[in-house]
């Protein structure tokens, strides 16, 4: 099941509006789609991709960073929620052109320096010397986090970054890099934010006849 695909179960559930597409940028970089992996709607609700274990993992088999049998746990899952939000501090710590927060630089330096740069040597009676890592569902996370550090850390430092912006459709809090003119990361958030300033016009109107 792909990001299309789980939003529109969850529409189906009655737990978000029609399905967004990804935001531009989504399938380049897999830190943005990481960070936009939370989509919140009007009315409060919100769509978490990575709200449940077996949620998270098939986000992560969806982009070819862990098998759809990992067998994630809560810890685990936990830990891809916090390194999200570590990441969209600093996404939107680039966009308001403020410094970034002490702790969310240090959790993402953490995720790519803690990974093994090898699988251990182990050694098998019968068929000799292997290399496996020593608690494969781990290890499995860490490197998921690791890849994605490393890519919001090239996100955030090449060229694309001058690209970068929130969504200008308040509540969505989704990250994208613009094209032309464009600030909105679907046409869901585009046809809102325009009848939003039609509604506003058309208020401001009312009031100068009054």
């Amino acid at each position: 099941m792909d990001v299309n695909a789980a939003a529109e179960a969850a529409e189906a559930d009655g737990l978000t509006e029609p399905a967004v597409p990804p935001a531009p940028g989504d399938e380049q970089y897999p830190a943005l789609a990481f960070a936009n992996s939370t989509i919140a709607s009007p009315g409060g609700k919100f769509t978490d991709f990575l709200g449940t274990p077996a949620q998270a993992n098939q986000w992560l088999a969806d982009r070819g960073l862990a098998p759809v049998d990992a067998g994630l746990r809560e810890m685990c899952t936990a830990q891809l929620r916090s390194l999200r939000e570590q990441i969209r501090s600093l996404l939107a710590s680039r966009v308001e052109a403020v410094p970034a927060l002490p702790a969310a630089l240090a959790a993402v330096n953490d995720a790519m320096t803690k990974v093994p740069t090898a699988s251990l040597l182990q050694w098998d009676e019968k068929n000799g010397p292997y290399r496996t890592p020593p608690h494969p569902t781990t290890e499995i996370v860490d490197h998921a986090l690791a890849t994605l550090a490393a890519d919001a850390a090239d996100l955030l430092t090449g060229p694309d970054a001058e690209r970068l912006i929130a969504c200008g459709s308040p509540p969505c809090g989704r990250y994208l890099l613009r094209h032309g003119r464009r600030h909105w990361c679907s046409t869901r958030c585009g046809d809102r934010a325009r009848a939003a300033r039609a509604y506003a016009r058309r208020t401001r109107a009312g009031a100068d006849a009054d």
